[in-house]
C-alpha cells in the first residue's frame, strides 16, 4: 500500500486524538520505525496492524475507523492533495464515477502503485453498483469513503454492501 494512505491516517489520528495515540499504535503494531512518506511502499499487513492497534487504543470498531478515515480522506486530506483531479465535480455521483480514473491518473508515475480499481453499473438514474477490485479486501474503507463523499456534497446517500466486492449507492 502506498504511504499516502498511512500519512492521511496519521494526520487524522494526531489531529483528532493526539500524537501520543499515533505513536502508541505504531509501537503496538510493531511499526515504530516505519519510514512514512506518501510514495513509500508499506506492507498491507503492517497497515492493517496499525489500524487494528488504533481500534484497540481508541476503543472503536474497524467499521468506525473506516468511516472516520473515509470522512477525513474526502473532506480533509484529498482536497489538499488531489484538487486538480476533482475540480469539475459537483455531485456525489460525479465524484464516485471519477474515482477509478483518478486512481489511474494519480498513480501512473508511481512505481509499485496498486490502487483499488472500480467498475460501475448504473441500474437507473439514481442507483449505482460499484465493484471494488482489490486483493486487499478493504471494502469497509470504500464504504467509509462513500459516506464521506455523501457528507461532502450534503447528499443523503443510501449505501448497501452487496458482498465483499460490491456496493449499491442510491442517490437522492
Amino acid at each position: 500500500m502506498k504511504g499516502v494512505i498511512v500519512c492521511c491516517l496519521r494526520e487524522l489520528v494526531k489531529i483528532k486524538f493526539g500524537s501520543n495515540k499515533w505513536e502508541k499504535a505504531l509501537a503496538e503494531s510493531g511499526a515504530a520505525d516505519l519510514l512514512l512518506l506518501p510514495i513509500s511502499d508499506i506492507d498491507d499487513h503492517t497497515v492493517i496492524k496499525i489500524i487494528d492497534s488504533l481500534c484497540k487504543i481508541l476503543n472503536i470498531s474497524f467499521d468506525q475507523a473506516a468511516d472516520a478515515f473515509g470522512d477525513y480522506w474526502v473532506n480533509g486530506y484529498a482536497p489538499k492533495m488531489y484538487a486538480a483531479y476533482l475540480g469539475e465535480i459537483h455531485t456525489a455521483k460525479q465524484y464516485l464515477l471519477k474515482m477509478d480514473e483518478v486512481h489511474v491518473a494519480a498513480t501512473k508515475n508511481i512505481p509499485n502503485a496498486k490502487p483499488p480499481r472500480f467498475e460501475y453499473t448504473m441500474v437507473d438514474d439514481h442507483t449505482l453498483i460499484m465493484k471494488y477490485k482489490s486483493h486487499r479486501g478493504l471494502i469497509k474503507i470504500l464504504m467509509g469513503l462513500i459516506k464521506g463523499v455523501g457528507k461532502h456534497f450534503n447528499e443523503n446517500l443510501v449505501l448497501t454492501k452487496l458482498g465483499e466486492d460490491r456496493v449499491k449507492i442510491v442517490f437522492p
